[in-house]
């Protein structure tokens, strides 16, 4: 009998949490995308079972923006082309990760109730006719929506193609932030519940300043558009509540779904990429039972697998190292960026590649088959306007076979040596306005460092606050300007512990209220780097200042003194000549480096390659530029993955067996350019 601990037919993959749940009866990796057979004839929904079944799909997603199709008018309901479409898929051995219909409301819900619909904060109302037209808030949206995923849930509990449910759709993508009546009285329920009492607000809020003293909670309004900077703390309360709104709405739906079928895992599509901050999907990740996402390159941007890498490995930060879907990603070209260029000749294997290397356990598409009407008909999809002569749709096949030759690798573990640290709300905080300069980005120092460990094939874990950090040898600390106590302690302890940890400038600033610790930056980390700094300093648009190595810094300089730490770099130029850009102090048996001053690509990849000198941290296997490494580890086997992202062959040291070919090496491995293997190896 096969041991289900390590059978990849089981539902919960290998070495997975006991309390993981997988999408049922999905066999090895998951491989679809979003299927929407109410926009065709039915002699095309049959070719689509048959097209499905050529390309090695196993898990698709149904009736995602099907309210108004299942009901055209309130209370007539037509589930019969939906009940047929569920058998077909059934039939061909396709599962279906089920969705609540409500990602936008019909027509006749906005007409008869348009108080649901969301405003901007200068009091815009958000109109029907695109999706997402409605408040979260708003109790009569919130009674029409569950009332549809309980009736969906009821009907089809115990359909046999039912593997998972599929809440909603990118919760927040299009309004992150509602200012209409209904979020403005939940914001004030929502502030009751935080501190209690109306004097507690005060003192949060700091409303002494500009004579914004409450009186009454009732008084209270969401941060709207307002002569001047409205009050930073109230900004920041609105951003924690509007992401703990949206997760409300969440769980109200899979509540409604779960009723009906508790066998069933629930899960909703995140957005975890570096320009998505409106929800904190660390929270999120608590209330699904599998973490879901949607991503998707940026065409102009000349490393966008680079930036691929950063979110997939903060995906598998947010589901806290298990195994997570890629529920959204393109074939080729979107329809919503200024120039939708589409992707070059094996670029979606890579990409789809990437993810899988980095967490992915199953891959999936918007969509199936490409529209020919509506604002996404321009989008890519796995079956293109071209039909099946076409390069997309030999894309499309041949990612289902190297899936399918990766099946064993489901349910194995990304392991790594570096740490970098992410937080949500130090994101929302450090990106408020009236602050010393716009230049200072949340994820600029995220990406430059991530940046580099990747050129150097080195893997990070991207880890909330408050994570354990234990056993990481380097913990980064990018511009994390709020900051709790108990989280700067335990970025303490890891350098006492023996971790090197760097921080970042404009770091520990302030506390969970947007309060400045005083006594002199940065604040609750100045006696873990050995530094106090007593002004800001933050130079002109272009404006650069010279290190003392021949680098140079833009953006920030501090004027920096050492209380404790050695300067590494000092500035070289500029009125604060001779003040330190970089230091290090000895903590315990660990280090803490200080980077004051936004270093240029050249000095902080002198910093990076001395961060690992001094940590002894290896790359995953050593590789040329431009050669993406990776590792997963399972409980026989390891896995490296390799993506070749040039225009040259290129050899890396490796030994075991290519996946993708069946072809063993020993000692190196060749990989085309353009392409990708998977080695087996022990």
């Amino acid at each position: 009998m096969t041991d289900p601990a390590t059978d990849p037919r089981t539902d919960t993959p290998p070495g997975a949490p006991a309390d993981h749940r997988w999408p049922t009866g999905v066999v090895g990796l998951g491989y679809g995308g979003d299927y929407n057979p109410e926009q065709w004839p039915l002699e095309t929904q049959l070719e689509d079972v048959e097209l499905m079944q050529q390309a090695g799909v196993n898990l698709v997603s149904v009736a995602i923006f099907a309210w108004a199709t299942i009901e055209p008018r309130e209370g007539e309901y037509h589930f019969d082309w939906l009940d047929d479409v569920l058998d077909r898929l059934h039939a061909a051995g396709i599962r279906v990760a089920l969705a609540t219909a409500t990602a936008s409301p019909p027509p006749w819900l906005t007409a008869r109730h348009p108080e649901i619909l969301p405003r901007l904060a200068d009091g815009t109302v958000l109109w029907q006719g695109g999706r997402q037209a409605y408040s979260v808030t708003h109790p009569v949206f919130r009674r029409y929506a569950t009332a549809m995923a309980a009736r969906i849930a009821e009907r089809y509990a115990d359909h046999p193609a039912l593997a998972l449910w599929h809440i909603d759709n990118e919760i927040g993508c299009h309004v992150p932030r509602d200012y209409s009546d209904a979020a403005a009285a939940a914001f004030r329920d929502w502030l009751r519940a935080r501190y209690g009492t109306v004097d507690a607000l005060n003192d949060a809020w700091g409303t002494a300043f500009w004579s914004q003293r409450y009186g009454d909670v009732a008084d209270v309004l969401p941060p709207f558009t307002a002569p001047t900077y409205p009050n930073p703390t109230q900004q920041l309360d609105f951003d924690r509540f509007s992401s703990d709104a949206m997760l409300d709405y969440y769980r109200d739906l899979r509540d409604a779904v779960r009723q009906h079928t508790p066998h069933v895992p629930v899960t909703t599509n995140f957005m975890t990429s570096t320009s998505t901050k409106g929800m904190d999907y660390f929270g999120w990740a608590r209330e699904v039972d599998v973490v879901a996402t949607d991503h998707y390159t940026v065409a102009a941007d000349e490393e966008r697998e680079v930036e691929l890498a950063l979110s997939a490995d903060l995906t598998r930060g947010v589901a806290r190292g298990r195994p997570w879907i890629l529920m959204e990603h393109s074939t080729s070209a979107v329809n919503w960026q200024p120039r939708n260029r589409p992707k070059a000749p094996g670029e979606m294997l890579r990409n789809s590649l990437a993810h899988v290397a980095r967490g992915a356990d199953s891959v999936m598409f918007f969509q199936w088959r490409q529209s020919v009407a509506g604002a996404e008909k321009y989008h890519s999809a796995m079956v293109p306007h071209a039909g099946t002569d076409s390069e997309v749709w030999r894309g499309t096949l041949g990612l289902g076979r190297a899936l399918e030759a990766l099946a064993e690798v489901r349910g194995s573990r990304v392991r790594a040596d570096v740490a970098l640290v992410f937080d949500y709300e130090a994101w929302w905080a450090v990106e408020l306005d009236s602050h010393p300069s716009v230049d200072v980005t949340y994820v600029d120092r995220m990406r430059a460092y991530h940046r580099e460990l990747w050129r150097r094939g080195v893997t990070v874990d991207v880890v909330e606050p408050g994570a354990d950090l234990t056993g990481y040898r380097l913990v980064l600390v990018p511009t994390l300007y709020l900051v709790r106590d108990e989280h700067a302690a335990a970025i303490t302890r890891a350098a006492e512990d023996g971790a090197t940890v760097v921080v970042t400038y404009f770091s520990g600033i302030v506390d969970e209220h947007d309060h400045v610790r005083p006594g002199g930056y940065p604040g609750a980390f100045r006696e873990l780097l050995g530094v106090r700094t007593e002004e800001f300093a933050p130079l002109l648009a272009g404006e650069q200042v010279a290190l003392d190595d021949g680098t140079s810094v833009s953006v920030w300089t501090e004027k920096v003194h050492l209380a404790g730490a050695t300067a590494v770099r000092t500035l070289a130029s500029g009125p604060l000549a001779g003040t330190p850009a970089l230091t290090r102090r000895t903590v315990g048996s660990g280090a803490a480096w200080y980077e004051a001053a936004r270093l240029d690509d050249v000095a902080l990849s002198r910093l990076v390659d001395a961060l690992l000198g001094e940590t002894r941290v290896q790359p995953a296997a050593a590789a040329p530029p431009g050669v993406e490494v990776v590792r997963r580890h399972g409980e026989q086997h390891s896995y490296l993955f390799v993506l070749n992202h040039t225009d040259a062959e290129h050899r890396v040291p490796a030994d075991g067996t290519d996946l993708l070919t069946g072809t063993t090496h020993q000692g190196e491995v060749p990989v085309p350019a353009w392409g990708a293997v998977v080695v087996r190896e022990g």
